[in-house]
């Protein structure tokens, strides 16, 4: 458990450094260069998403349950999942009308997948895990619209056909090869 938190710790640190000290990154780029900000941003963000992986995969190794949730959650959860990916893809698609109501697609993204994996996760490691990245996502969200960041335009609804067929297809991939290969839990 300790390589897990220690990876959350490095990963959602690094993802937070605006929230934490709104100016580090501004100095820092003043100071070094953009270059070395996003490499040292990079490595780390790779370091700590390395032991989330690693810590979580030793902690389900010998499970401390928690609780245990009926198994048609599952099917809720996969649907939130199916969301959470076409949410994700209208963050790299030019704006339409789900990333200009989402304000922040990314974020909402990891709010429905944390929240789709507490569902069905009902172990320590589970909880740690997802609920840290709940709460970040929660409060990233709230300090994106304290710093007033704008958000995009409504867009046409084509843009917002190819975030579903993007993330759709990606669902897909991810939910009948991918989380099995990956993970080690294969979902269908």
């Amino acid at each position: 458990m300790v390589w897990l938190i220690l990876g959350l710790v490095l990963f959602l640190g690094v993802h937070s450094a605006r929230m934490l000290v709104p100016d580090f990154r501004e100095k820092f780029i003043a100071k070094h260069g953009e270059m070395m900000w996003k490499g040292l941003y990079a490595i780390e963000s790779l370091i700590g998403l390395a032991l989330i992986i690693w810590g979580y995969g030793q902690a389900r190794m010998d499970p401390v349950i928690l609780y245990e949730t009926p198994y048609f959650f599952r099917h809720i959860a996969h649907l939130l999942m199916l969301v959470a990916f076409i949410v994700l893809a209208a963050a790299y698609v030019p704006a339409g009308k789900i990333k200009a109501a989402t304000k922040h697609p990314m974020i909402l993204s990891v709010k429905i997948w944390a929240s789709a994996h507490l569902l069905v996760n009902g172990d320590l490691a589970s909880l740690i895990l997802f609920l840290s990245f709940l709460a970040w996502a929660v409060w990233n969200r709230i300090n994106v619209k304290r710093r007033g960041e704008p958000t995009p335009d409504a867009g046409p609804v084509t843009n917002d056909m190819i975030a579903v067929v993007i993330g759709g297809v990606a669902f897909v991939i991810f939910a009948f090869w991918g989380h099995g290969t990956l993970i080690g839990v294969p979902l269908f």
